[in-house]
């Protein structure tokens, strides 16, 4: 997931074992900055996962008889060391099960390495897609794209499925057409953990990647399926920044609902992207989650195929 927004310490969120940093503790701040290179930092949740960030992404390692398993593999520039420290994590001698949370490079970074080594690779069916062609990164200029065989995932779901890892149970399940049509979550329900992937950010306005169908109407959704599978007492894992509750996701669902109102609005009145951007649809939130304009263009952008098919 790419969030328009600086590389955060994730440090706040787990100084202390296992401390839940609100949204209201700070202020994301606007940019596209993808390549700063950052120390890695892990916490503990427990005593069998652990949150490593500085990678591109958080990345989950949970610890198990039969290796180590991770959520999401962070950037392959940063695969190498992240790697070896979610191995020191969970005491484990090799990573015996990935899940891509999404096709994105700050998600799927390691998995040539795994997928090398033998790891069982998980991720929605569109994922798998998705990462067998070039795709362009809007946010970035760049494409990704394609991998080769062997860092395609081995293991695809069009909807949820379930594992037993280490006498845990893991469940994953699809939020249709949030961040991308591919995106999953993945929930530890023995310990109250749930990982959201690029359906949530504490760290500044998330991307929509409308190319590979995203949109705001199904991160609303999204986020509405999450607040169901959560209590108030899950720790939730974004895809980049601290740890959150679910009265955060609460709290975003308004703003995101609120700007999908509005959008709709201004699309159905004839405007365009600019012209939409112009009404500043996000006043009133700026000053909590930074410069929303790059997000109003792809959000508006995104209602296209939705309610205007023809532009």
């Amino acid at each position: 997931m790419t969030v328009v927004s600086n590389r955060r310490s994730f440090l706040k969120a787990t100084l202390g074992g296992a401390a839940v940093a609100s949204l209201s503790e700070w202020t994301p701040l606007p940019a596209f900055a993808r390549e700063k290179v950052t120390n890695l930092t892990a916490g503990r949740l427990n005593d069998r996962i652990s949150v490593i960030s500085g990678a591109g992404a958080n990345v989950v390692a949970m610890s198990g008889p039969d290796g180590a398993l991770l959520v999401d593999g962070g950037l392959e520039a940063r695969s190498g060391e992240l790697v070896k420290l979610a191995l020191a994590q969970t005491a484990a001698k090799r990573v015996h099960t990935l899940i891509n949370t999404h096709w994105h490079p700050e998600q799927t970074g390691s998995n040539e390495r795994l997928g090398k080594a033998g790891a069982r690779i998980i991720s929605h069916e569109n994922t798998k897609l998705w990462l067998g062609y070039q795709n362009p990164l809007p946010w970035a200029g760049t494409q990704y794209g394609p991998l080769p065989a062997n860092a395609l995932p081995n293991s695809t779901t069009f909807g949820s499925g379930s594992l037993d890892f280490g006498g845990q149970k893991v469940n994953y399940g699809y939020l249709l057409q949030a961040h991308t049509d591919g995106d999953l979550y993945v929930l530890f329900p023995d310990s109250n953990v749930l990982a959201a992937g690029g359906a949530v950010s504490s760290e500044g306005w998330p991307i929509i990647d409308y190319n590979t169908g995203g949109w705001i109407g199904g991160l609303v959704a999204g986020l509405d399926k999450l607040i169901k599978l959560s209590d108030e007492n899950t720790r939730i894992v974004p895809a980049n920044g601290p740890v959150v509750t679910r009265a955060d996701l609460e709290a975003q669902r308004k703003v995101y609902f609120t700007l999908y109102d509005r959008l709709v609005k201004s699309l159905t009145q004839g405007l365009g992207p600019e012209e939409a951007a112009a009404a500043e649809p996000a006043k009133g939130f700026n000053a909590q989650w930074g410069d929303a304009r790059p997000f109003v263009l792809m959000a508006f952008k995104s209602l296209w195929g939705h309610y205007a098919p023809d532009a």
